[in-house]
């Protein structure tokens, strides 16, 4: 209970919490500088004013206008090379609009909020300009032969020829096709084996395969007519007698004259038309008993039909040069360092299959 007349509490108020003293308790900021000494704290005071944190800086106007700018330039650069645009890359209009992009650029970082959005223009500026990808293009349409920027409608015409320039339609026509002359190789090549085999018992390695390739135009694009490489066939003996040499060109020669065809005609002697120098170079030596290569060749013209023999001897092999260069090419192919090797070549061949559609096209060149 209450003494009324005392103001405070006695005895009998269980649990009740005791009444504050006449004007309220004394000196609270002491109790509190203590309290926030105790915890470290500064001690509070009267004077302190919260300030609210600073707003974010807005970003620069000019840095996102350089990125933006650099951004699209990049990209209108990168469709220009896919589509083999070479010469609109490098004309002037994209200059002046790198010039410009340059300049945005620039200026962002002459600024204090744009400085960084400027560096990652730059960046971009410096990893796609006119100078690289238009190199990278250049590149491109010189592996593609896609020049389709300055060519003009009658150059493309040209360029859709489907023959080969100064070669006659009519001798495509009727001679040989692609398909005739492969079997045609194949059956002097193995004619050729066999009696080497048969006379003098040679082995025979063969290496690559059926190399069949496009023909240009001579207009600067592909014609239908294939050129033809056989698989070349190695003897696995080596050859290094010149007598013998002379011997297994003379059975190859019965072999051609079986099969209609001109004799064997050699190419690494100076009557061939080479100067001695360029047959030293090419063969080893312009002294033929001294070459460490024989190369042969006989065709069956008008025909496109060739025919090569090589002999590759290294005991002929004065510097050690000629060695290192056939064993890299073996390293290749699987062909034998040295020996007697027989290859087929054959140029514009036109396909069975493609007869009529070559026909059909060049109705649309009366004049080529």
């Amino acid at each position: 209970m209450v003494d009324q007349r005392r103001s405070r509490y006695v005895g009998g108020a269980e649990g009740a919490p005791p009444l504050p003293p006449p004007g309220g308790y004394q000196r609270p900021g002491r109790a509190s500088a203590g309290l926030d000494a105790a915890a470290g704290l500064p001690p509070a005071s009267a004077d302190l004013v919260y300030t609210a944190p600073d707003a974010p800086k807005r970003t620069s106007a000019l840095g996102v206008a350089a990125v933006v700018a650099a951004a699209l330039f990049a990209v209108t650069l990168l469709v220009l090379l896919m589509t083999g645009g070479t010469d609109a890359i490098y004309g002037i209009s994209l200059l002046v609009v790198q010039l410009l992009v340059i300049g945005v650029i620039v200026a962002a970082l002459l600024t204090r909020r744009g400085r960084m959005l400027g560096a990652i223009a730059l960046v971009v500026m410096l990893v796609f300009n006119v100078a690289t990808v238009g190199a990278m293009s250049a590149l491109r349409s010189a592996a593609t032969q896609a020049y389709d920027g300055t060519k003009s409608e009658q150059q493309r015409h040209e360029e859709a020829y489907p023959g080969v320039r100064e070669h006659s339609n009519y001798d495509v026509l009727n001679g040989p096709s692609f398909e005739q002359v492969q079997r045609q190789g194949d059956e002097l090549m193995a004619a050729v084996r066999e009696r080497l085999t048969e006379r003098l018992g040679y082995t025979w390695v063969q290496a690559g395969a059926v190399d069949v390739s496009p023909e240009r135009n001579g207009y600067g694009g592909e014609s239908m007519l294939k050129r033809y490489v056989s698989p070349t066939w190695t003897t696995a003996e080596p050859v290094h007698d010149n007598q013998r040499k002379r011997e297994i060109m003379i059975i190859i020669d019965q072999v051609l004259m079986e099969h209609d065809m001109w004799g064997l005609y050699p190419l690494n002697v100076p009557a061939s038309g080479l100067s001695d120098d360029m047959v030293a170079k090419l063969y080893g030596s312009a002294d033929v008993e001294r070459q460490h290569t024989w190369e042969y060749y006989a065709d069956t013209y008008p025909d496109p039909l060739r025919f090569y023999v090589t002999t590759y001897d290294l005991s002929k092999d004065a510097t050690g040069e000629f060695r290192t260069q056939r064993e890299a090419i073996a390293q290749q192919t699987g062909e034998p360092v040295e020996g007697v090797q027989l290859m087929i070549i054959a140029r514009n061949l036109l396909p069975e299959q493609d007869r009529a559609e070559f026909e059909e096209r060049l109705r649309e060149y009366p004049d080529f």
